[in-house]
């Protein structure tokens, strides 16, 4: 069907007849050709890697340790605005203060009757059959 095509020829019911192609350069017709701009970049020599928008600064460090203790600093997504202030222990929910925030615990250290514990060990069965499957040939 390819070579059909290629060749200028199609198949219709009466038989092979020849396609004529259309010419792009024939009276009246324009040939243009509609190709992207290049973008246009804003300040610098004008070489390659110019940055068009506005250079990312690092946040400000904030060493008062009054401030430190009060409020929760860079929890604000805003770029105007107030750190969120701190509420005393009491208005937080118990959970809060009894969760893990260190490293994961081992599956040694873990309760066999627990969901938990027997998650970690499949987890781990996975990482291992993945790590043995990965040299297989086939």
């Amino acid at each position: 069907m390819a070579a059909r095509s290629l060749f200028g020829t199609i198949r219709t019911w009466a038989g092979w007849r020849t396609r004529k192609l259309p010419d792009p350069a024939a009276r009246g017709r324009l040939f243009l050709r509609n190709y992207a701009k290049k973008p246009v970049i804003k300040g610098g020599k004008g070489g390659k890697g110019g940055v068009v928008s506005d250079a990312l600064k690092d946040p400000e460090v904030c060493t008062d340790p009054v401030r430190l203790t009060t409020h929760a600093m860079g929890v604000n997504i805003y770029k105007e605005g107030q750190d969120v202030v701190l509420k005393p222990d009491a208005e937080y929910p118990e959970w809060l203060f009894q969760m893990n925030v260190g490293p994961p615990k081992k599956l040694e250290e873990l309760d066999p009757e627990t969901r938990e514990y027997w998650r970690l060990l499949r987890k781990q069965n996975i990482w291992r059959h993945n790590r043995l499957s990965k040299n297989q040939k086939f």
